[in-house]
């Protein structure tokens, strides 16, 4: 039975991409910016070649000369630099057209119809960071029961809410119908709720947030994997992402530490087929609030917990370890970053010592699952399987 684990670590990009001046992300970079840290350690990656793939080497100093698994560096292809725009590509989507943001807030047309369906109020409406909108103005919606609404530079329609205020299925229902709404000119990539506790001067987000997202406009290599009588399982906001569309079975996580304990349940059971896990507290908790230590405390814990994951592959188990765009905690945007995403490859099946280069599309990740799984589809991407594999692999 053959099986791949296929884990983002979000935001951890690996330098900035040709066109990262046009998305204002000239020099960024997350990984360099995070391996200053004194907090820094990843003994684990580096013998796998995480250092090795091209132009990281800067961020660890001397390499050996040997490395155990297979790397390379990809190049988004599509226009954007979001998390579901990364996560589409890495399935076979290519989005020829960047999906919309609201640098100016949203526009009355859209919040009256949200008003109105709500029958609530709208605080905020403007660009802003998810911890500022809940202190500057928690306390205001405490009073009113008025809807904090925000935005970033991502495309995103953000609602938050108190959860003793705004229970947090009516947040939910409400999210729903910011789904309904936000379609065609106003169709931004997510919706989020965003639920927070706590009394004024001290609100707190919860791990009850949700993201409700655009369906895929096409098939993606989770449709061909399930339409193919194979798994996918999902571990974290990837059911969320794909708005369920060719997710097998999924578990919403609580964070990094949860969705690498539920990836290893996963990894524990008999399936056949794609195990997909977004691990998010490099964006949410430390790109995004420009925590380098933080950033790479997180890091450090994902090496150590990678000898548990490496323990658990089976005879033709393959992982790899990815990402969807950058979050440069250094620079001063807390927005995704315009970056090269890695990938590093391990597994008895997977020659060790590969440097694949740099590829042109994060979509070559979705090629090449599916044609491990003997697997063709109409998804973008060019393979790189052959590349990876022992010879005994491939006369196999």
């Amino acid at each position: 039975m053959k099986r791949i684990i296929l884990i983002v670590l979000d935001s951890v990009g690996i330098g900035e991409m040709p066109d990262a001046g046009e998305y204002g992300d000239t020099g960024s970079n997350t990984l360099r910016a995070a391996a200053r840290s004194t907090r820094f350690s990843m003994p684990n990656m580096k013998k796998l070649g995480l250092f090795h793939i091209d132009g990281v080497s800067e961020c660890n100093g001397e390499n050996t000369e040997s490395f155990d698994g297979a790397v390379g560096r990809l190049a988004e292809a599509s226009k954007g630099k979001d998390t579901t725009t990364g996560h589409w590509e890495i399935a076979g989507i290519i989005s020829e057209a960047p999906m919309p943001t609201f640098p100016e807030g949203f526009p009355d047309e859209l919040l009256d119809e949200f008003k109105r369906r709500t029958g609530r109020g709208v605080l905020c409406n403007r660009p802003y960071s998810g911890t500022d909108a809940i202190r500057d103005f928690g306390e205001e919606h405490m009073e009113t029961g008025d809807l904090i609404v925000y935005t970033s530079a991502d495309s995103v329609f953000q609602v938050a809410a108190h959860e003793e205020v705004v229970p947090v299925d009516e947040l939910y229902r409400i999210c729903e119908t910011a789904r309904e709404l936000c379609t065609g000119k106003y169709g931004v990539g997510r919706v989020i709720a965003r639920p927070f506790i706590g009394e004024p001067g001290g609100f707190k987000r919860t791990e009850r947030r949700h993201d409700f997202s655009l369906t895929p406009p096409g098939d993606t290599m989770l449709d061909v994997l399930l339409e193919n009588g194979k798994d996918v399982l999902a571990v974290g906001k990837i059911n969320d992402i794909f708005a369920g569309k060719g997710i097998g079975k999924f578990v919403r996580t609580g964070g990094n530490a949860d969705g690498i304990e539920k990836t290893i349940e996963y990894m524990k059971q008999d399936f056949e087929g794609l195990c997909f896990t977004n691990l998010v507290d490099y964006d949410m908790l430390y790109g995004h609030r420009n925590d380098v230590d933080g950033y790479a405390e997180a890091l450090s814990y994902f090496d150590a917990k990678l000898p548990e994951l490496l323990a658990l592959l089976k005879e033709e188990d393959i992982l790899m370890v990815t990402a969807d765009h950058g979050c440069d905690p250094s620079t001063p945007s807390t927005d995704h970053s315009r970056e090269y995403i890695p990938v590093v490859i391990v597994g008895k099946p997977v020659k060790p010592g590969v440097n694949i280069g740099t590829r042109k599309s994060f979509a070559d990740i979705g090629k090449t699952v599916l044609d491990y799984f003997g697997l063709e589809g109409a998804i973008s991407g060019k393979s790189f399987l052959y590349e990876i594999l022992k010879e005994k692999e491939i006369l196999d």
